[in-house]
């Protein structure tokens, strides 16, 4: 898959002084572009926790559960956006829905 962008998963970990995500993230990141994910199932046989929300979004659990990573995949391009990366608490503020 083709992740777009790393950038703000990267700014996660610098900006933001959550140094330990770091690790987890560039994990995600590495494994989401080997992928060939043709369908959510495809996700969830790879990562159990990760949960389908509407418009083809998906959250995943960065971290142990402590950080939230919502994604929107274009599963016929193969391109996986990153949408958002924060704690729980600021997860808890957005509408992955729509985000």
């Amino acid at each position: 898959m083709r992740v777009i962008a790393k950038r703000p998963l990267r700014e996660h970990w610098e900006k933001s002084g959550r140094a330990d995500s770091k690790e987890p993230l560039e994990a995600w990141h590495a494994e989401a572009e080997a992928a060939l994910w043709k369908n959510f199932g495809d996700i969830k046989r790879t990562y159990a926790s990760a949960s389908g929300v509407a418009d083809n979004r998906v959250v995943f659990n960065i971290g142990g559960n402590k950080y939230r990573l919502i994604v929107k995949v274009n599963y016929f391009a193969g391109i996986v956006f990153v949408r958002f990366v924060g704690t729980h608490a600021e997860y808890d503020q957005i509408d992955a829905r729509t985000i």
